[in-house]
């Protein structure tokens, strides 16, 4: 299934205000169900966790700060 620019950008920003915060809470929820933790094991998990939430989302993010194609110029 290929988004178009347009698609890609509105999914992107949707990702960013809902989706971003949403998983912000749920991870700090299940870092904190762990206990207590070293301060470096504690950053690495952060660390990891913020990675990890962009890695399915990359190909709805790429090319969105760009100029829109020629083809699919915005209205």
């Amino acid at each position: 299934m290929k988004l178009t620019y347009r698609a890609r950008r509105r999914l992107s920003l949707l990702l960013l205000l809902v989706w971003l915060p949403l998983y912000v809470v749920v991870a700090v929820t299940l870092v904190g169900w762990l206990g207590a933790m070293p301060f470096l094991v504690e950053l690495l998990v952060y660390v990891a966790l913020g990675v990890l939430w962009a890695l399915p989302f990359r190909f709805v993010f790429l090319g969105v700060g760009r100029e829109p194609p020629e083809d699919e110029s915005e209205r």
